[in-house]
């Protein structure tokens, strides 16, 4: 099997050579009065890499495009709703968490609360809203799209589907800063030269991803039973048991209700965490004024050092419920491809941040006077008159608190998935006006089935919150991890912030950490159980995808080969145009020579379809086909690269058929262009818009006569409404081969093949529909 890394180097070669051929391209303005300025294509005839180039007119082009005014401050609302729950009910279960066994020194309360006060500040504010987000990917966020972000900047995938041309989409290209050269270029050498470096960047991202879904299984089981706890004030008489299951039944309806989608749950939603924090906000600011105003004094960092020097390890221990204060602020990174920054940025400064920072202000005042309250401090110091109006907002609030991470859970999976890091599952695009809102049916009902059990196994919150600490700092110490590598290599941060990051913000968390790692035993384990399962389900489909695709490059239909079945005149040309798809990207997959050895017939118009997945969020819709014409002419046979981006929405198929074939047939026009063009001068790239394209046809058909192209494309359109478009689907079974030691055999005949029965087959993602679609399957042995 051949080496990754020498792929890499033969796609290396490819670029410097376009780079140092490629010339700069004048955008077309008009036909009127104009002379046309082509610019220079440089040809590879190798059948292995791509040779059409993207038309240079399109560069300009964003499709994270800029959002109004009025359109953003929509998303700041609506982000409410989906992104702060969890962040803004984290006051529900906090001081409880850091005071299990009650209070010992007055002092220790104004210890916590600055505590509470600058993690928030430090992390929640200044790490996520104003830096984090800064390190989207054409505005998706989360740990797959820092890691991606990366993967475009340095070769670090293991995948060799890398193209010279996908460095000419839009959104690939990185805007970068001219300072600290040296010092990237020898991060980024080391990364492409290490595999091991390659291995632990791809592990680290699955642990990341782990860890949020585990904040999606953890977040509504503390949230919904805090806030459901409450009502022992008003009925004490209630037991465990009762509060669980009322809990069960809340989370039970909270998923079915996510199949709606994130616009019309945020819109329901929004409204409930605006009165949480409104409430939240005055009843912090009342309990600050009526009970003690000078916890104030919290704001002076001197009194957590008394707290550490009084309490000594306890203080130490304690952080592991400081850290509940935080839970949440990944979510503001993850849910990010929902929104925008600047909504996300407006909508915590001016609502969220005062409110959560009242709310802790006015419990630590109520403490100060009554501190054997301090298990239940909520809603002991929520006044009597509206007890009950307030129960109903935190309940309903605490529900509200579980759809952020489920919609940041929605997020990750789907930009795993394109990246071949999950399984196939099925992602549901619920918004036709807002990008990035999606629905995940099979890790919506897993969510569910894990919050049920984990709310029945644990019945309260302290074993929960122990399990849910660790799961929160695990995934900011990822986040800050790959945030440092993209200031080294893509921003190129001066050294002195760097090391400024590292030693607080960075330091902070690895404190947290080492804290909730103290108390594994009492729930930490969990979410340590879940991502230890969630990677090996994601190591093990990443492992075999990459052998899957080795092989089939490996034995890949050669051009020779593929002229050779063409021209066969034993096999018969059938009516009508096939798409043929497979995954590989370099090349032909060898189930072609299969379904031929079988079938000895072949449709007159030939299309071999890859679908491809790019380190990026988006490729705009005119820059998503590649297209190659195999020689000659004569046997209308073409290669299509289908580029995606992890959070583009896949037509449905109809459509994306009806516009691969009229990119088909602008590929044709364009290719005449090239051949009409003189010699010294300089040739067609498709520079110029569609609109344009139709007037060129015109007049150069008129000028030189020549209708050929114009037969190819009526022959093209002939064959769709003869024999219509069928699609053919490329299937592969993999087996260990015999001979393999017996953990290959595990993972690939055991692990791999269990997983792909259980979960959507590649046809049903792909919606192709079934009436027109022929599987050919063949069997691998890997």
């Amino acid at each position: 099997m051949s080496n990754p890394m020498e792929n890499h180097g033969v796609t290396d070669e490819i670029e410097e050579k376009n780079e140092q051929q490629e010339q700069p391209q004048e955008r077309e303005k008009g036909l009127k009065g104009r002379k046309f300025s082509w610019g220079k294509l440089m040809h590879l005839d190798s059948f292995d890499m791509e040779s059409g180039k993207i038309p240079s007119g399109y560069l300009n082009h964003r499709s994270f495009k800029a959002v109004d005014w009025g359109t953003t401050l929509k998303l700041a609302f609506q982000s409410i709703g989906i992104v702060y729950g969890d962040l803004g009910t984290s006051p529900l279960y906090v001081l409880p968490g850091i005071f299990p066994n009650g209070i010992d020194h007055s002092e220790d309360i104004l210890g916590v609360l600055s505590l509470i006060i600058y993690s928030l500040t430090l992390i929640t504010l200044i790490k996520y809203v104003f830096i984090v987000l800064s390190a989207h990917d054409n505005g998706d966020g989360g740990t797959f799209a820092l890691y991606s972000l990366i993967c475009r900047y340095a070769k670090v995938g293991f995948t060799p589907n890398h193209q010279a041309e996908d460095r000419d989409v839009s959104n690939y290209r990185l805007e970068l800063p001219n300072s600290g050269l040296r010092r990237a270029s020898f991060v980024k050498s080391f990364l492409e030269n290490s595999r091991i470096a390659k291995y632990i960047l791809l592990l680290m991202t699955m642990i990341g991803t782990s860890m949020v879904l585990g904040d999606g299984i953890l977040t509504p089981c503390i949230s919904v039973l805090s806030a459901v706890g409450g009502i022992r004030e008003a009925a004490s008489s209630l037991t465990d048991n009762t509060i669980m299951w009322i809990s069960v039944g809340i989370l039970i309806l909270l998923f079915q209700v996510q199949r709606f989608g994130t616009d019309k749950v945020g819109y329901t939603f929004a409204p409930i965490l605006t009165i949480w924090f409104f409430f939240i906000a005055v009843i912090g600011l009342h309990n600050f004024i009526r009970h003690d105003p000078t916890v104030v004094k919290a704001i002076n960092p001197m009194y957590i050092v008394k707290y550490f020097q009084r309490t000594k390890k306890n203080a130490w221990i304690s952080l592991g419920g400081v850290i509940l204060c935080l839970t949440g602020s990944e979510a503001l990174f993850a849910d990010l491809g929902h929104f925008n920054v600047r909504s996300i940025q407006i909508s915590t400064c001016s609502i969220v941040f005062p409110s959560i920072i009242l709310a802790y202000v006015g419990q630590a005042a109520y403490l100060r006077k009554h501190p054997l309250d301090a298990s239940a401090a909520f809603y002991k110091s929520v006044p009597k008159p509206i007890y009950w109006p307030m129960f109903v907002v935190a309940v309903l609030a605490a529900i509200v608190a579980s759809q952020s991470l489920i919609s940041a859970s929605f997020s990750i999976v789907q930009q795993s998935l394109a990246l071949g890091c999950f399984p196939r599952v099925k992602v549901v695009h619920t918004s036709s006006k807002y990008e990035g809102q999606v629905y995940v049916p099979e890790i919506n009902n897993l969510l569910m089935l894990a919050c049920v059990g984990v709310t029945l196994g644990f019945k309260n919150t302290l074993k929960i919150g122990n399990a849910y600490g660790l799961a929160v700092v695990f995934v900011m110490t990822l986040t800050s991890t790959f945030l440092i590598l993209v200031m080294i290599m893509i921003w190129k941060t001066n050294f002195a912030l760097i090391i400024l990051y590292a030693s607080t913000i960075a330091f902070v968390e690895l404190l947290y950490l080492s804290s909730v790692l103290y108390k594994f035993t009492e729930g930490g384990y969990l979410p340590l159980a879940f991502a230890a399962f969630l990677m090996s389900v994601m190591f093990v489909w990443n492992y075999v995808y990459r052998k899957k695709y080795m092989f089939e490059l490996d034995n890949k239909v050669s051009i020779k080969k593929l002229k050779e079945i063409a021209s066969n005149p034993d096999i018969l040309r059938v009516p009508g145009l096939a798409l043929f798809y497979s995954e590989l990207v370099q090349g032909i997959s060898p189930i072609f020579t299969h379904y031929i050895a079988n079938v000895s017939a072949m449709h007159r118009v030939l299309v071999f379809v890859s679908i491809k997945s790019l380190p990026i969020s988006k490729v705009p819709a005119e820059e998503r086909f590649l297209f190659r014409r195999v020689e000659p002419n004569e046997l209308c046979m073409f290669r299509c690269v289908v580029r995606y981006g992890y959070t583009d929405v896949e037509k449905e198929r109809e459509s994306f058929e009806e516009t691969l074939v009229n990119r088909l047939k602008e590929f044709i026009r364009e290719e005449f262009f090239k051949a009409k063009s003189p010699k010294n001068g300089r040739i067609i790239t498709g520079t110029i818009a569609e609109s344009v394209i139709g007037e060129v046809l015109r007049i150069d058909a008129d000028e030189n006569d020549d209708g050929t192209f114009l037969e190819e494309i009526q022959f093209v359109d002939n064959e769709c409404k003869k024999g219509g478009i069928i699609s053919l689907f490329g299937e592969s079974e993999v087996v260990a081969s015999k001979g393999t030691n017996w953990g290959k055999k595990l993972i690939i005949d055991y692990a791999y093949n269990g997983l792909r029965r259980c979960l959507r087959q590649q046809d049903e993602v792909y919606a192709i529909p079934r009436k027109r679609l022929l599987k050919v399957g063949m069997t691998y042995e890997l």
